[in-house]
């Protein structure tokens, strides 16, 4: 038997008490003191969830290359930098990049991580040959190898992956986006969208394709964000890499709204897919949220999202949580 004491997050919030585990399965979760030496004291957190990630292009980072702080010239499919470079990158180099990525978040506590796959059916057997023998689990948003509907090629992604994951409507021809997102709709997947990070774009536009969470949101005027709450649609941001281009998310707007802010670490050539970095981040550079509910959302939160079971750090759950230091955040013992 272990005992681990400290500040266990709840739904609640946090309470003060320790884990009892065995192997890999809680027994006790209880308040006060621990009745034997725990192994480790510290903020006591379910396994952290990453809501946005790009870890194709992490290859990019071990390059060197010098990126322009331009988003349309760096990441815009199909002229974009990063296209270029992985249309000319082996795919050897690609997982190689995708594996460093992994073992990040597997060092830091994420347990889940969703992420936008380029490269069609290829992106997503790139993501399934480096997660070989991986305990982390990716829910793999596809995305067609061309900026068109092809209902063959969407067939073979869906059947391939979680759902779909799409730049923005200013990159397609929108009838051809409709189509692919009802086509989603239709196999009960997950579809999500970047929207107004660069430009605001359309908010009816983007509601028609019913997404189930939007990513960025950063140019999009208050009205826009209104009728996101209004959909009760998630909203994900991305902090770090919103920098690199000078942008910066409007949280407290969003926070007043009551929209569901969940939090993503984006290109991995921009940002480490290392989540808790993400939230040191936004407590350094935002006074939007306390501690305690910055972790939420990258914990409880998204499993609700992602329709995941939320009975976690409870008797006879699985033993899947990550402790952190209460000041640096920096994981401190990651469960097995």
């Amino acid at each position: 038997m272990k005992y681990i004491s400290g500040k266990i997050l709840t739904k609640e919030g946090f309470q003060k008490g320790y884990l009892k585990i065995n192997e890999n399965k809680i027994i006790e979760v209880e308040k006060g003191i621990s009745p034997s030496r725990p192994i480790v004291k510290g903020l006591i957190l379910p396994t952290l969830i990453n809501m946005h990630t790009h870890i194709g292009d992490s290859f990019i980072k071990d390059r060197g290359v010098a990126l322009p702080r331009n988003i349309e010239e760096l990441v815009a499919p199909p002229g974009g930098i990063k296209h270029k470079l992985l249309k000319e990158a082996s795919e050897k180099e690609i997982i190689t990049g995708i594996k460093k990525s992994i073992d990040v978040m597997k060092r830091n506590g994420t347990k889940i991580f969703c992420d936008f796959r380029e490269n069609g059916i290829s992106g997503i057997q790139q993501l399934k040959k480096a997660l070989e023998s991986s305990r982390i689990s990716p829910v793999t948003l596809s995305r067609p190898s061309n900026l068109y509907y092809n209902k063959k090629e969407m067939d073979l992604l869906l059947e391939n992956s979680d759902g779909i994951g799409l730049s923005s409507i200013s990159d397609w021809d929108y009838s051809e986006i409709i189509k692919v997102a009802k086509h989603v709709k239709n196999k009960k997947k997950f579809f999500a969208i970047h929207a107004s990070e660069r430009v605001r774009e359309d908010i009816d536009s983007i509601l028609d394709l019913k997404p189930d969470f939007l990513i960025h949101m950063i140019k999009a005027y208050e009205s826009d964000l209104i009728r996101v709450k209004e959909n009760n649609i998630p909203i994900v941001v991305c902090t770090r890499a919103n920098s690199f281009f000078g942008l910066r998310p409007n949280l407290d707007l969003m926070k007043k709204l009551r929209i569901n802010i969940l939090f993503g670490t984006d290109n991995a050539m921009l940002a480490t897919p290392n989540i808790l970095e993400e939230i040191n981040f936004v407590i350094n550079n935002f006074k939007t949220f306390k501690k305690s509910e910055l972790l939420f959302k990258i914990s409880y939160e998204p499993r609700k999202a992602l329709n995941l079971d939320c009975n976690i750090l409870s008797p006879n759950s699985k033993a899947e949580f990550v402790v952190v230091d209460e000041k640096t955040l920096k994981p401190l013992y990651v469960s097995a």
